[in-house]
């Protein structure tokens, strides 16, 4: 039986690109045997498939192969790489909504690439704009993250993006309004993605992506155009795994003197030894804590 990628996923159908197929070949629409409902388990955008042609020349999936990953929100299976999609101007920069994103991505075990758009709408007088910038990016390269600076107009950092996504299934995510459909237009100008312009009254941008869809892309590799969306929950994550999704956390955490530290306020917390000297940021420390509160007051909700 023929299989092959799940590539979009719209109104109980899924549309498979056959392995088989030449790139920019058409999809075959698909139903989901009524097993995956019974079992509760959907297939996925990402997935790949097992599909049995039927006498309309539609098909019917039949069998989902193991996935290596899987996200929530948005919906995606087996993606290799986070792109972390945040503007510096309209909006502003927000690293705190920065790291919750990368705490689901840690979560997850993905790869993660932060790229910062609208490069062009910092002023060349605006220093306060360009110190903040070039500090954030300083801390998240420390840290271990690639970061890119982007400019969808000026075609900035467009080529080494296109090198960086060659060749993987990755998924283009971050709040709404920073420019996602605009940023993969620039890249791969056939695609011809809706944009919107942002909202600045509400200070965030209207939905243009209305479903997950991975795009083909030219150099091999596809990637998921996703709905934006301004805020993330924590009900997928347990309280006792926050810290190991901070990174600079991980590598600590283990000669503190208590087993299950929260590094809040245990004494011999060597986190919070390290901020003390300056080797962790405040910033990061600061949304580490605010995150716990979160999850602790909504495990009590719930």
């Amino acid at each position: 039986m023929p299989e092959g990628l799940i590539v979009k996923a719209l109104s109980g159908y899924y549309y498979v690109k056959d392995d088989e197929a030449a790139p920019g070949d058409s999809t075959i629409q698909c139903r989901a045997r009524g097993v995956f409902r019974i079992k509760g388990k959907a297939p996925l955008v990402g997935d790949r498939v097992v599909y049995a042609l039927t006498e309309n020349g539609e098909g019917t999936v039949t069998e989902v192969k193991p996935r290596t990953t899987e996200l929530i929100r948005p919906p995606v299976a087996n993606v290799n790489l986070a792109v972390l999609v945040f503007s510096v101007k309209e909006p502003d920069l927000s690293l705190n909504l920065l790291d919750k994103f990368l705490v689901h991505i840690e979560h997850e075990g993905l790869d993660a690439l932060i790229c910062l758009t609208k490069m062009d709408l910092i002023e060349e007088d605006d220093n306060e704009t360009q110190e903040a910038v070039q500090k954030a990016k300083r801390l998240y390269e420390s840290i271990g993250y690639e970061v890119l600076e982007t400019s969808s107009p000026q075609g900035l950092g467009a080529d080494r993006l296109r090198e960086r996504l060659a060749g993987e299934i990755s998924v283009l995510s971050g709040q709404s309004g920073v420019g996602k459909s605009s940023l993969l237009n620039a890249m791969f100008p056939s695609l011809d993605l809706l944009t919107s312009e942002i909202s600045l009254r509400l200070g965030r941008g209207r939905h243009t992506t209305r479903h997950v869809e991975l795009v083909e892309l030219e150099g091999g590799g596809y990637i998921a155009d996703t709905p934006g969306f301004s805020q993330l929950d924590f009900l997928e994550l347990g309280v006792e795994e926050l810290s190991s999704c901070f990174r600079e956390f991980a590598a600590l955490q283990g000669g503190c003197k208590f087993r299950g530290c929260t590094h809040l306020h245990e004494p011999g917390c060597q986190v919070r030894d390290a901020l003390e000297r300056g080797e962790i940021a405040e910033s990061r420390y600061k949304h580490y804590a605010a995150f716990y509160q979160e999850m602790k007051d909504k495990k009590r909700r719930y």
